[in-house]
């Protein structure tokens, strides 16, 4: 199947939709009420993955909890359920990469970035994310995958905007490419049994990758840009007008965690364990983005050229009002 253009009808039918169960869930800061202790309860709602250690340090090491907040996290889907969700106001931030927010914001959602998330290290051999082929494959280098059938999380998503630059960059044509949509658990099993014949994989799912084989043709966010934001944490507008001090809260402490993260690899390690399942085994082999509270606009400007170009959207961000 090949990736094409989300209309706004379906992303504001989920939004419609979320909004009518809102009430069931936390939500808008400061408006939901202070607990007992005087803090403000806010929701973040993320995936259980590596890149979201810093958060949880965060809340472990009293990062939120010394600017006031009393940080509830949600574990759950990607973009496609937490946009609506935080438009809503039944979460209060969430965690999302920076091509599905962009296009949210094109498509009229009153979202706004504020805080990094993860970046690339820069570094095509340690970095945390590849485009990976199965032991034996004829594919060694991106252009080859033209014509080819690679497996990402999401269409019109951070991966295969990035797996069309590495292709393109290569000197393959971009356009004859069958993405298909596959859970990143699902990759490594898929690339085995020749279900795919590439897959787009993050850690911890690189690491199990490589030890079954994989080889990796491409470090794609590397090369979209060596100083690339992946992802980041963002709020709806609502929160951002009625409750700016818990908006600037959570930018303070999101960006203190992001330090500490960087500070204490061993911290940020361990702490996995406490909101995966990943096999202890594994986390000496795995590699880690660099947390840093900057976000390079020249990276996201790169990133909405390279949108404009596959279709994503008619022109380029305003990176003055996407990110706060």
């Amino acid at each position: 199947m090949t990736a094409t253009r989300t209309p706004l009808a379906a992303l504001a039918a989920a939004t419609a939709l979320t909004l009518t169960t809102a009430a069931c869930g936390g939500g808008q800061g400061a408006d939901a009420g202070a607990s007992g202790d005087g803090l403000t309860p806010v929701t973040v709602g993320v995936l259980p993955i590596t890149a979201v250690a810093p958060l949880y340090l965060g809340v472990e090491q009293g990062l939120f909890e010394e600017r006031g907040l009393d940080v509830t996290i949600e574990t759950g889907g990607g973009g496609a359920t937490t946009v609506p969700r935080v438009v809503s106001g039944e979460l209060d931030f969430a965690f999302g990469n920076v091509v599905s927010l962009i296009i949210a914001r094109e498509q009229g959602l009153p979202l706004t970035v504020v805080a990094n998330g993860m970046t690339t290290t820069g570094d095509a051999d340690t970095d945390y994310s590849a485009l990976v082929v199965p032991e034996g494959s004829d594919i060694t280098s991106p252009a080859q995958l033209q014509g080819a059938t690679v497996a990402i999380d999401n269409l019109q998503n951070i991966g295969d905007t990035s797996v069309r630059h590495s292709v393109r960059q290569d000197g393959g044509d971009a356009a004859d490419i069958d993405f298909v949509e596959l859970a990143f658990p699902d990759m490594v099993g898929a690339l085995s049994n020749g279900q795919v014949d590439a897959a787009w994989v993050v850690e911890p799912f690189l690491t199990l990758a490589l030890r079954e084989g994989a080889t990796p043709v491409a470090a794609n966010f590397v090369d979209l840009h060596p100083e690339l934001s992946i992802a980041t944490y963002f709020t709806g507008d609502e929160l951002i007008a009625s409750d700016p001090e818990t908006v600037d809260a959570f930018t303070e402490a999101m960006n203190a965690s992001l330090v500490y993260a960087e500070d204490n690899p061993d911290e940020t390690a361990r702490i996995l364990t406490t909101f995966t399942e990943i096999d202890p085994d594994l986390i000496d082999d795995l590699r880690w983005p660099r947390f840093r509270p900057e976000i390079d606009r020249d990276a996201l400007e790169t990133v909405g050229e390279l949108m404009v170009t596959d279709g994503l959207i008619d022109s380029e961000p305003d990176l003055d009002t996407f990110i706060r």
